[in-house]
């Protein structure tokens, strides 16, 4: 079996970097959860925080996140939840964007499609 990059990252410096913390808010973010920058980086900032604030400054899913940062999803989301709490971020889910109805036809227009196709 190959070893890849998440296997050989070493679980002390992940540990380090969420401060211990194994889980993130999952109603918050998904994979597909789109992240903006609301403020510039500071100094003294943890870097990870930087680098993700200094990446959305235009929207980046969470996942693209991940991957250019080279971190487990779950690390990531951990990360943008400190952003979020102190106002930094903003997250912005693709549903959200969506009519109320999830997109999908009216009930009517489904059942005359149901007709239209038991009458061929």
């Amino acid at each position: 079996m190959i070893r890849g990059p998440l296997d050989s990252e070493d679980p002390d410096r992940l540990y380090t970097v969420t401060g211990g913390r194994s889980r993130a808010d999952e109603s918050v973010f998904d994979m597909v959860t789109l992240i903006v920058s609301e403020s510039d980086p500071t100094l003294g900032m943890q870097s990870e925080h930087f680098k993700i604030l200094r990446m959305c400054r235009r929207p980046m899913a969470v996942v693209e996140i991940s991957s250019y940062l080279g971190l487990p999803v779950s690390v990531v989301k951990i990360l943008l939840c400190d952003l979020l709490d102190t106002g930094k971020i903003t997250a912005r889910h693709p549903a959200a964007a969506r009519p109320d109805n999830g997109g999908l036809p009216e009930p009517e227009t489904l059942k005359k499609v149901l007709v239209a196709l038991q009458n061929l």
